[in-house]
């Protein structure tokens, strides 16, 4: 994919993302690629991609919106909760020195960051922790979440989750000093209060 075109479809994916997960569109509604394209601005192509990219991720079915349940998003916290916490537990073995030292920027980012460098570093710190896996299949699941998981990483950072990068930099610690079972069972209940807490807020 040409530069240009990685650009276009990286905005009508975000443009998409954020339209059906702040309720701009009505569940159920049909998706049209000429008309959305004509209100971005781009060609069919990125749209089209985009349009498949957020039907892997579960927030399009058939070409039509589709909300999140509480239940839905449930069952995605319990395959993070699953994954997240192997991986959490692998990294206190296995993580690389780089590895180690990219969530060490991620929480000073957290504890220091403008709201979307917390965002973004939010994002990171959990990728880098299954990504220290090297399991492409773990990898490719949680990809496969990443929507659901930004609306939750939304509500949290936005809403100022109370303790939020306290807990980054709890895991960070467990997983420094090798301790497989601490950092197993703080990201466990990391990924919990997450889900709670954005229930609560989204009331969905």
């Amino acid at each position: 994919m040409k530069k240009k075109d990685t650009h276009a479809y990286t905005y009508a994916y975000e443009y998409l993302r954020d339209q059906i997960l702040n309720g701009k569109f009505e569940p159920n509604m049909k998706l049209t690629e000429e008309k959305l394209a004509e209100v971005m601005g781009i060609s069919r192509t990125p749209v089209r991609s985009a349009i498949a990219k957020l039907e892997q991720e579960g927030l399009i079915k058939n070409k039509r919106i589709f909300s999140p349940t509480s239940t839905d998003i449930r069952h995605i916290f319990q395959v993070r909760i699953l994954l997240e916490g192997f991986s959490s537990r692998y990294c206190a073995r296995y993580i690389s020195e780089e590895g180690l030292n990219s969530l060490r920027e991620c929480v000073e980012i957290g504890h220091t960051g403008t709201q979307e460098e917390v965002m973004q570093a939010n994002h990171q710190f959990h990728q880098i922790i299954v990504k220290e896996t090297h399991n492409p299949l773990m990898i490719d699941t949680i990809d496969k979440m990443q929507s659901i998981i930004y609306l939750m990483r939304k509500t949290v950072v936005y809403h100022k989750r109370p303790n939020l990068i306290d807990e980054h930099a709890e895991i960070l610690n467990a997983i420094a000093s090798h301790d497989e079972d601490l950092a197993e069972n703080l990201m466990v209940e990391h990924l919990k209060k997450d889900l709670e807490f954005s229930l609560n807020l989204l009331k969905v």
